[in-house]
């Protein structure tokens, strides 16, 4: 029986020619217009209470390109078209799953120009990657090698909004196996002066990279602010000055939380973490942009699929359980707790506690119960009153 690994997406620079250039704009052209007319089509039926399916769609575009409109579909390679089409089908099957919201139509200045290119649109030999309807390999920069072996089923070429080119292979990788099993646990709260907290009491900074850059932001900012509406090239060379700024902050927020999820997922068998809501989190004005720039969204996917990949277990509790308020040494639930209130006093026991560190013990305390008594499951902890913690509801928990 053929073992099964673990499919990695790698991602690599790489400078195309003008030639290149130009075919990769006009096929993520294509793959946006036949996007946009195949959810068209798909919007029309439903609202006939229709339904139009990926055969469909695909029947469609093969009538689109008979048509001297459209004509120019058949000038870039079939397949990223067609993909297109299955990206949409997905996008409605997460719709009707109730997964995600209606699919949207692709804007050519805001959208992701991108194209996916399966085995049959391109060559990969020798280290060198040709794709369908060119001529020469392009010219990448192997910024890592690929796993011995490697044969990549998926290549998705892409574009930011920086200028800057990419191409993803999709390879199974047999590297990444199952950790040596480890009897530790820890437990994460999350924070804004600090990143992460750990219940072994240990404290990762908040690097704050947009802050960091926000001088150089606001000024790139302002340049494009100045350009006219019709200023063509002028305000698109403005354009890209604000992506490469954005692109830089993105950049090392993401190596940063790659490092720190990393290390997470190899030291530890067990990692618990609040359920929180950022969505509804950042409509606070005041802190939606410390929040963005946390990324705490971005940091528990990560640890998901690390702890996924190395047979970890992550744990997410219920984000009302009032984790900074309850003390972790008697189970007393203090009344209020102001966000300001950095250390308090247990009129219980005595003990005096750190926010944050009492928090992640909480946190650590109910996700290990939860764990071992089933899904939903909360410890009952005594307040001074008598009652039990779990059996009031709590306040929403301030970030």
């Amino acid at each position: 029986m053929r073992a099964t690994h673990v499919k990695r997406a790698f991602k690599y620079r790489f400078c195309p020619t003008d030639a290149q250039a130009a075919e990769l704009s006009r096929t993520f052209g294509c793959v946006r217009k036949v996007y946009n007319l195949a959810l068209a089509a798909r919007t029309q039926a439903w609202a006939r209470q229709e339904r139009v399916n990926y055969n469909q769609t695909s029947a469609m575009l093969t009538a689109w390109k008979r048509t001297g409109e459209l004509a120019y579909l058949n000038d870039v390679s079939s397949v990223p078209l067609q993909q297109a089409l299955r990206h949409l089908q997905t996008a409605f099957a997460n719709f009707f799953g109730k997964r995600a919201g209606y699919p949207r139509f692709k804007s050519r200045k805001k959208s992701r120009k991108s194209a996916e290119y399966t085995t049959s649109a391109f060559r990969f030999r020798d280290g060198k990657l040709t794709l369908a309807k060119m001529a020469e390999p392009l010219d990448i920069v192997w910024s890592r090698p690929l796993p011995e072996g490697a044969s990549p089923s998926t290549v998705t070429v892409s574009q930011d909004a920086a200028g800057r080119w990419f191409v993803s292979l999709l390879c199974e990788d047999p590297t990444v196996k199952p950790l040596p099993p480890t009897e530790t646990a820890v437990g994460i709260d999350v924070g804004l002066d600090h990143l992460l907290t750990l219940s072994t009491g240990e404290k990762v900074a908040n690097p704050r990279h947009e802050r960091r850059d926000r001088v150089r932001l606001a000024r790139a900012q302002r340049q494009l602010a100045r350009k006219a509406a019709g200023d063509g090239a002028n305000r698109a060379k403005a354009r890209r000055k604000v992506a490469r700024v954005h692109a830089r902050i993105a950049d090392r927020r993401r190596d940063h939380l790659h490092k720190l999820t990393t290390r997470l997922v190899r030291e530890n068998q067990t990692i618990v973490i609040e359920d929180l809501s950022v969505r509804n989190m950042v409509r606070n004005a005041g802190l939606a942009r410390a929040i963005s720039d946390a990324a705490w969204a971005e940091l528990r996917s990560m640890l998901e699929y690390k702890a996924q990949w190395y047979g970890r277990e992550v744990i997410a509790i219920d984000r009302w359980f009032p984790s900074s308020k309850l003390c972790s040494a008697c189970g007393s639930l203090r009344d209020r707790l102001p966000l300001h209130v950095r250390t308090w006093k247990c009129g219980g026991c005595g003990t005096t506690h750190d926010r944050d560190v009492n928090a992640a013990n909480n946190i650590l305390a109910v996700g290990l119960t939860a764990s071992v008594c089933g899904a939903g499951a909360r410890p009952q902890r005594s307040t001074p009153s008598g009652q039990s913690a779990m059996k009031q509801k709590p306040p929403r928990r301030e970030p």
